[in-house]
Order: structure tokens, then C-alpha cells, then sequence
């Protein structure tokens, strides 16, 4: 899948990893550079494994329509489709089938 970010910030923090360790610690920095490449060799948000230590999951309430992947047992990478309109099936849900590209939001513990 084709990533990218939401802010220029962000963007600059996932491309070092001397950035990453220094904002999430060095085992987490290791783990969300490890989520990324994995999320680039998908070819849609329908192969990302629901099972851990991935488990792809789509949030609610006021985060519905935003998507998570484990970094660890605390945090999550939140991503939303990159595409205009989002893909929908004809119950009106998005087709992850369809999604080949997100946009990373924010990194971060919801619970």
C-alpha cells in the first residue's frame, strides 16, 4: 500500500529513526518502523492481518472510519483511507478489498 502522513511533523519523525527513538523509545521506535514496512508490502488494508500482532481493527465513535495496527500491548498507529471518495461496499462500510493506500494520523495510546 502506498503511506503517507498527515502532517509534515509526523512525516519527518517516521522517516528518521534517531526521531522515532527519541519520541517513542528505542523498542517502540524498532517496532513502528517494522508496522510501516509491512504496511508498504500490502497491496490492500484487506491483507493487513486482524490477528496480533497487527490486529487491524476499525475504530468507533468518534474515531469511525479510522483504522489501527498494534505497535505494542499500549500503542496503536491510526490511519485513515487515502482515496477521494473512500471505496464502500454496498452496505455503505468501506471496502478494504479497494483501499491501497492510508494515511497515518497519529501514533498513539486511546484506552
Amino acid at each position: 500500500m502506498e503511506v503517507s502522513f498527515a502532517t509534515t511533523r509526523l512525516s519527518r519523525v517516521f522517516n528518521s529513526q534517531s526521531a522515532l527513538a527519541q519520541t517513542y523509545g528505542a523498542r517502540r521506535a524498532e517496532a513502528i518502523i517494522n508496522r510501516v514496512t509491512a504496511l508498504r508490502r500490502f497491496l490492500t488494508l484487506s491483507q493487513v492481518p486482524t490477528a496480533p500482532p497487527f490486529r487491524r481493527h476499525q475504530l468507533i465513535g468518534n474515531r469511525d472510519e479510522q483504522y489501527a495496527v498494534n505497535i505494542d500491548a499500549q500503542f496503536r498507529i491510526l490511519f485513515v483511507p487515502d482515496h477521494a471518495p473512500i471505496p464502500r461496499r454496498s452496505d455503505g462500510g468501506i471496502d478494504t478489498d479497494r483501499v491501497t493506500a492510508i494515511t497515518i494520523t497519529e501514533i498513539t495510546d486511546y484506552h
